[in-house]
């Protein structure tokens, strides 16, 4: 279950008393990472994952300094990154020289770059789900004597009378497909076909145990157990054909929210997860986990505009996906605060109703918690780290870092 309201306030009065000691005001908003629970929540992963180690996703974190955190636990190896630039980044910043590229890249220039560098082309694997994917890797270099590892991007989604449910993300949906792919990489010069990986998004990134949606949480339960069940077999028709071609490293599968269910499939070799370090708030609702809030956006009262409303500067800090309130971050302590449905979250300023409105005066800060894990760091230059009741250091973003990917 998520934490009661009474745990919310309490968490108010943490965040509130560990800003108040830093002396000089924060520059708001203010972005919070709680260690306490992070660190809690990257146990809870590994202890899920059954023994298989745990590839961190960088795009849930963007903080080089938690991905250096996440990396010092127990049975964390490796990085699953987002682009091929940041993948370079990270290996030249001796942060990680394991890494896994999750998706396809056509960025020549940091192709140019990574075939140049036979350091960086032994420490980063590319995923590919197409044979356009090779050629553009083919059309930086001119030869091929530095290797390039790759991995194959193998479509996990269910299939259900004729429908696919799941991400539309590789095209590779049979076995047949896949070989040939594979053989295509080995076929080549200056390509290693090291892994595979299969991503079941329709099961990692769907919320399960909803209170107000019960009966959708029924329907959601059933379709992730026959996916499941439908992937057990694909996955292990795949490997069997794999492993007439290539020696595979690794393969990876799963995400936050079907570690468990993933690292039974003797197949998959490593777990994917990132978003279960943070638990924004589209992690919530899982029947497999408890979810350990550990992400946290502070921004100020500027407004009494009426009677049981405040409105706090900024907030407009919105997920990616399908757009709707699900994607909205929301106020989070004190409890019993929301959005007011007309407005949502805004650029500049965010009005809020609720009965703590009463309590609020112009200055004081309203935490919020994001939907997405990664995302509002985009926005964030530098993240404050707490431990207990104390803001223990302050560390950059990517962005923070001079860099955007």
């Amino acid at each position: 279950m998520p934490p009661s309201d009474v745990e919310r306030n309490r968490l108010w009065s943490r965040l509130g008393d560990a800003v108040a000691k830093q002396g000089a005001p924060l520059p708001t908003p203010i972005f919070v990472v709680d260690l306490d629970a992070f660190d809690a929540n990257a146990d809870d992963l590994v202890r899920r994952a059954g023994g298989l180690p745990v590839r961190v996703a960088s795009k849930s974190l963007r903080i080089p300094a938690l991905i250096q955190r996440a990396l010092a636990h127990d049975r964390f190896e490796g990085v699953l990154a987002f682009t091929l630039r940041e993948a370079l980044w990270l290996h030249a910043q001796g942060i990680c020289d394991d890494i896994v590229v999750a998706y396809p890249t056509v960025d020549r220039g940091a192709l140019a770059e990574l075939v140049a560098s036979p350091s960086a082309a032994a420490a980063i694997t590319l995923m590919v789900d197409c044979t356009g994917h090779l050629d553009v890797i083919d059309s930086v270099r001119v030869s091929p004597a530095v290797p390039v590892r790759i991995s194959i991007d193998v479509d996990a989604g269910l299939q259900l009378a004729g429908q696919h449910v799941g991400p539309k993300r590789s095209p590779l949906q049979d076995t047949a497909a896949v070989v040939a792919l594979a053989r295509e990489i080995v076929r080549r010069d200056g390509f290693r076909l090291v892994g595979a990986m299969t991503y079941e998004g329709q099961v990692a990134g769907l919320q399960d145990a909803v209170p107000t949606a019960r009966a959708r949480s029924v329907i959601v339960r059933r379709l992730k157990t026959m996916s499941m069940s439908q992937l057990a077999v694909r996955r292990q028709e795949i490997a069997d054909a794999l492993r007439e071609i290539a020696a595979l490293e690794f393969w990876n599968a799963g995400g936050s929210g079907s570690v468990a269910e993933t690292a039974a499939d003797p197949v998959v070799t490593e777990i994917a997860a990132g978003s279960g370090l943070l638990v924004p708030t589209l992690f919530d609702h899982y029947r497999s986990f408890e979810p350990r809030p550990a992400s946290y956006i502070g921004l100020p009262v500027v407004r009494r505009p009426a009677p049981g409303i405040v409105t706090v500067h900024g907030g407009g800090i919105v997920a990616s996906g399908p757009a709707g309130p699900d994607r909205l971050p929301i106020p989070w302590a004190p409890a019993g605060l929301e959005l007011i449905a007309l407005e949502g979250a805004g650029e500049v300023q965010t009005p809020i109703t609720g009965a703590p409105t009463e309590l609020l005066e112009i200055g004081d800060l309203v935490w919020f918690r994001p939907a997405k894990s990664g995302e509002p760091f985009e926005h964030a230059q530098t993240v404050h780290l707490l431990a207990g009741s104390e803001l223990v250091d302050s560390v950059p973003s990517y962005r923070g870092c001079g860099q955007a990917f």
